[in-house]
């Protein structure tokens, strides 16, 4: 079996990961790092440094994710700068900011980037389309899930435990992830 260190603290995120990679073969093992998250563009460009960042720290081959928030009426604010304003406005401020507003299209981009020790990091991309709510709902998960209702539900991500949540999101990413790595030394 395959095995990639993801480089995250964050419980379901790892919990993600196992769910969707293991079956795909390919073990999860991870490490809490804090990484330097860079301000830039787009999530990929952050989740590459970051993910380079890592694999040469601790000198072996790592995976590195960076997410996103893009709201259509605002422009795609807060796009890669997420957890900035998360930490400023919160779901509340964003809320705020979409009040009157009648489209509430948005999409969670999420990038993972895989950096072997050595080498340029290799990016993957999943995007989950979904809307923002009238108002914040449920019990699960942490910020943007309380606010955020995915194609195809009708309730926030925080109305799903973590066990669900974690396979609404689009997993295209983890998909092409785990091919690569079964391709790359076949």
């Amino acid at each position: 079996m395959k095995k990639v260190t993801y480089v995250t603290g964050n419980w379901s995120k790892i919990l993600s990961a196992k769910q969707i990679l293991e079956p795909l073969g390919i073990k999860v093992d991870n490490i809490k790092m804090d990484t330097p998250e860079i301000q830039a563009d787009t999530v990929e460009e952050v989740a590459k440094y970051s993910a380079k960042y890592a694999s040469e720290k601790l000198k072996c081959s790592v995976l590195k994710n960076d997410t996103g928030l893009f709201i259509e009426a605002l422009s795609g604010f807060p796009g890669p700068y997420t957890h900035y304003v998360d930490e400023k406005l919160g779901e509340d401020g964003v809320l705020k900011l979409l009040k009157n507003e009648k489209n509430r299209n948005a999409c969670f981009i999420e990038a993972f980037a895989y950096c072997e020790y050595g080498k340029e990091p290799i990016v993957f991309k999943s995007i989950t389309k979904g809307k923002i709510a009238e108002k914040k709902s449920g019990i699960h998960g942490w910020s943007w899930d309380f606010i955020f209702i995915p194609d195809g539900y009708d309730k926030t991500m925080g109305n799903y435990p973590d066990e669900q949540r974690c396979l609404v999101w689009n997993t295209k990413a983890y998909h092409e992830l785990a091919k690569y790595l079964q391709e790359k030394d076949n």
